[in-house]
């Protein structure tokens, strides 16, 4: 991170080499190494990936910008993003136009879903460099018959996201059935942390916020469903990152920094700390 009086110094030098982008322009390769640093978009509260701790910006996606940025050569300025109402909005927000509110555009942002639909339609920007394959998880306590029909599931309180997919799946399926049982929480983590804490019997969340939550809490006995979700629609998805579409430079760099980390183990030691097992993308072959 730079103090502001350190920032306005380098704002100066790169300006009388017209070498700072403006509002919304991209930044090549030669830019961000110029300019010293890599301006990285994360999403607000977003545990086990972007989240503040003690007032600490921390977590897998934190990490691995201060990687790359680290093989770069450059240092990272990272900027939380609220997430809107679409992943196509905060591309626009958080990549190619910037937000309303003033918020500048980065030159990377995390997370983004790799998948050749969503990118076709979303031509401002190249989606580069998958990094994981995520997936839904249905965990508990030995109370709960985790492998059985979820239908058996009636009477347990069951912990999900509101709004999420998990929500429409324990709500919306079975005919209603388990929609009484169904509590909902702000984020994934919050509801895996409602296991933890007794509040709740199961919890249907993302396998990173499932796997962390339980290494946060000291790997109390709670156990993951073995077999598939019948009728869950969701098998997975490779998430990804993205550049603007003319900053396809940085973007292949970053992509061969993400390569060479998923070949040396890398990866998988910065997904360690945080009791998250490394997936490789099917994407990255």
């Amino acid at each position: 991170m730079f103090s502001r009086r350190g920032l306005i110094r380098g704002t100066g030098a790169a300006l009388a080499l017209g070498l700072l982008p403006g509002k919304g322009e991209a930044a090549p390769l030669a830019r961000v190494k110029a300019l010293g640093v890599l301006r990285v978009v994360v999403y607000r509260d977003n545990r086990p990936w972007s989240w503040e701790e003690d007032g600490k910006l921390v977590g897998l996606d934190v990490d691995l910008a201060n990687a790359i940025a680290a093989k770069l050569g450059v240092r990272t300025d990272i900027a939380q993003l609220t997430a809107d109402e679409s992943v196509d909005d905060d591309l626009r927000n958080g990549v190619w136009k910037g937000g309303l509110l003033g918020f500048t555009p980065g030159d990377l942002m995390l997370h983004i879903p790799f998948d050749r639909g969503f990118a076709a339609r979303n031509d401002q920007v190249a989606i580069v460099a998958p990094y994981y394959r995520e997936s839904f998880g249905f965990a508990g306590t030995g109370g709960v018959d985790l492998d059985a029909v979820p239908t058996q599931w009636r009477g347990r309180r069951l912990a999900v996201e509101l709004d999420s997919i998990p929500d429409f799946y324990l709500v919306g399926s079975f005919g209603g059935l388990l929609a009484k049982d169904v509590a909902h929480y702000p984020t994934g983590s919050d509801a895996v942390q409602a296991v933890s804490d007794g509040k709740a019997d199961a919890v249907l969340a993302s396998r990173a916020q499932i796997e962390e939550g339980l290494h946060r809490a000291g790997s109390p006995p709670i156990a993951l469903r073995k077999a598939p979700l019948p009728a869950f629609t969701s098998p997975g998805w490779d998430i990804g990152m993205a550049v603007r579409e003319n900053s396809r430079t940085l973007g292949d760099a970053v992509e061969e920094i993400v390569t060479d980390m998923a070949a040396d183990g890398g990866m998988k030691a910065l997904f360690a700390p945080y009791g998250v097992t490394w997936k490789p993308a099917l994407a990255m072959g």
